[in-house]
C-alpha cells in the first residue's frame, strides 16, 4: 500500500542567510526532501522563508521556497521577524499543508494560528509541530533578567515557561534535539516532546579535510603552537567575550601566542576586529559559506571551543567532532552532552575565563591523548546523520497525519 500524500511546510524566524545552526538544519532538510521527492511522489516540502519581498522559488518537482515579507531585526543581525499574516495565509492556502513545523517561539506561533483562522472550512487543518531550536526561557529570558538579580531572573523565567506551555502545549508535537534540554522541558510541563537529534554530513565533515599547508601557516614556524578555531556567532552567548578575556592569560600560561581563527559574524564583530588588530596570531576570515571549507578549518586546527551553555544541539560542535577536533565546552546544555559522551575534551563553567585557560592548558600539555580523543570524537559524530534525523521526523509527521508508511 503506497503512503498517503503528505505536504510538509516549514516556517522559522530563526533563519539567517549568513549562517547559524538553524540555517544549516533547513538547508539539509530541503536537500533531503528534494532528493526524496524524486523517488516518492507522495512527499511535498515547502520552506517558508522570511524575506524582504514575496516570491516563489521552485527548487524541485515537489519542493518550493516561499519567500514572505517580514521585518528585519535591527543591528548586526540578519533575522527577519513578524512575517505577514496575509502572506502566510496565502502560501498555506496555496499549498494546503498537512503538517506545519514552527521553528521559532516568539511571534510565529501566534501568526501561524492567525493565518489558519477560518481555513478549516476550506479543508485546511494542518497538524502543528514545534521545534525547540532555542531554549529561550533559560537562554534569553532568565539570562537577561538575571543580570538584574536572582529574583528578577527567576520570576522572568517562570513567566517564560508559562508562555512556552501556552504556546507549545497547543501544538500536536514538539521536537527537541538534546536529551538534557528535553528533560528540562518536561520538568516545566511541556507535553508531547519527541527527541529528534540533528545530524552531520559525514561526507563533508571528516578528518581527511585536513590541509597541512593551512595548518603549517597557522603554526607560523612554531610546531608546538596551539591553533584554535572559533566558528560561532560573535556574541556573548557563544562565549566570544570569555575567549577574548582569557587570551592574554593563555599566552602567558602556554609560553606562546596561540593562533586563533574567527569565522562568522554577529553583534560583537567589532570586538573580533579589535582583537585581530591587537594580536599578531589572531585572524578573521569572514563568513565561511562552503561547508567543505568549514570542515577544512575544523580539521586543520588543533582545538575548538563550544562555550555556550545554551545549545539545544550545537551543529557546529558535532561538525567539529566529525573532523576529529579536540574541544573545550560549556558544562551545560548540549555542549556538555556532546563532549562528555564523545570523550573529545573538557567542560568548563560558563563565562569563566580562568577555567577556560586551565582547561586549554591541561589539554595542550596532554597532547599524547589527542589521537584517542579524536578517534572517539569521530566515532560519536558518525552516529548522528541527517538522514536519520529527517527519517525520524517524517515518521512522526506521518503518524500525526494518520498515515502509514
Amino acid at each position: 500500500m503506497s503512503p498517503t500524500p503528505l505536504t510538509i511546510m516549514d516556517c522559522n524566524e530563526f533563519w539567517s542567510p549568513s549562517g547559524g545552526g538553524v540555517r544549516r538544519y533547513h538547508l539539509q532538510k530541503m536537500a533531503y526532501f528534494r532528493a526524496l521527492a524524486d523517488t516518492d511522489a507522495a512527499i511535498r516540502h515547502v520552506m517558508v522563508m522570511p524575506d524582504a519581498h514575496a516570491r516563489t522559488e521552485t527548487t524541485g518537482p515537489a519542493t518550493v521556497i516561499e519567500h514572505v515579507p517580514a521585518f528585519r531585526f535591527p543591528g548586526n543581525w540578519e533575522y527577519r521577524l513578524c512575517p505577514s499574516v496575509a502572506a502566510l495565509r496565502a502560501v498555506i492556502r496555496k499549498h494546503r499543508p498537512d503538517v506545519i513545523e514552527i521553528g521559532s517561539p516568539y511571534l510565529l506561533p501566534g501568526r501561524i494560528r492567525a493565518a489558519l483562522k477560518g481555513l478549516a472550512a476550506e479543508g485546511i487543518a494542518p497538524k502543528l509541530v514545534g521545534f525547540w531550536h532555542a531554549d529561550f526561557p533559560v537562554t534569553y529570558v532568565e539570562r537577561f533578567f538575571g543580570k538584574l538579580g536572582k529574583a528578577p531572573g527567576t520570576w522572568a523565567a517562570a513567566l517564560a515557561w508559562w508562555y512556552a506551555r501556552r504556546q507549545y502545549n497547543r501544538m500536536d508535537a514538539v521536537f527537541v534535539s538534546s536529551r538534557v534540554i528535553m528533560e528540562r522541558m518536561e520538568r516545566h510541563g511541556i507535553r508531547s516532546v519527541h527527541y529528534v537529534p540533528l545530524g552531520v554530513d559525514i561526507d563533508v565533515f571528516h578528518p581527511g579535510r585536513r590541509d597541512d599547508a593551512r595548518a603549517a601557516r597557522l603554526k607560523a614556524g612554531l610546531p608546538g603552537r596551539l591553533t584554535i578555531f572559533f566558528g560561532h556567532r560573535f556574541s556573548e552567548e557563544k562565549g566570544l567575550r570569555t575567549l577574548l578575556a582569557a587570551y592574554p592569560l593563555l599566552c602567558k600560561r602556554l609560553g606562546h601566542e596561540p593562533a586563533v581563527v574567527f569565522a562568522g559574524t554577529g553583534p560583537d564583530l567589532d570586538r573580533v576586529q579589535a582583537a585581530v588588530r591587537a594580536h599578531g596570531h589572531m585572524q578573521y576570515i569572514g563568513f565561511v559559506r562552503e561547508p567543505a571549507d568549514m570542515a577544512a578549518w575544523y580539521a586543520s586546527t588543533d582545538m575548538g571551543l563550544a562555550l555556550s551553555g545554551w545549545e539545544t544541539f550545537g551543529l557546529s560542535i558535532v561538525e567539529a567532532l566529525a573532523c576529529g577536533q579536540i574541544l573545550v565546552a560549556a558544562d551545560q546544555g548540549a555542549a556538555r552532552e556532546h563532549v562528555e559522551q564523545s570523550g573529545a575534551g573538557l567542560v568548563v563553567p560558563v563565562a569563566d575565563a580562568e577555567a577556560l585557560v586551565d582547561a586549554v592548558e591541561t589539554l595542550w600539555r596532554d597532547r599524547a591523548s589527542w589521537p584517542e580523543r579524536a578517534r572517539t570524537a569521530v566515532a560519536y559524530a558518525r552516529g548522528l546523520t541527517w538522514d536519520q534525523c529527517f527519517a525520524r521526523e517524517l515518521k512522526l509527521y506521518r503518524e500525526l497525519h494518520g498515515a502509514r508508511s
